[in-house]
């Protein structure tokens, strides 16, 4: 899907300089909203920026504060998985 969005000229040049390619840019603040708010996975992320590796997904993501989502729950099944695998 190709989106298109409209900037006034002076403003795109500005940002263009701050930041380099637009559209890059936007496509990765996409990525990074859509993944902070759980709509997106890291594999969707890596898709999407066309990412190599799990890694690179990381980095991206720890760079743009866009930390692991793993609350207290995500732990507790955590540990209740290795306790099983470690049982038998």
């Amino acid at each position: 899907m190709q989106i298109t969005i409209d900037i006034p000229e002076e403003l795109a040049d500005l940002l263009e300089l701050k930041w380099g390619n637009l559209s890059q840019r936007t496509l990765e603040a996409l990525a990074v909203e859509g993944y902070r708010r759980g709509v997106m996975t890291r594999g969707q992320v890596r898709q999407m920026l066309n990412l190599s590796s799990f890694y690179e997904v990381e980095q991206f993501l720890k760079e743009r504060g866009a930390n692991l989502h793993y609350d207290e729950t995500d732990l507790e099944q955590d540990i209740q998985v290795i306790n099983e695998l470690t049982s038998n």
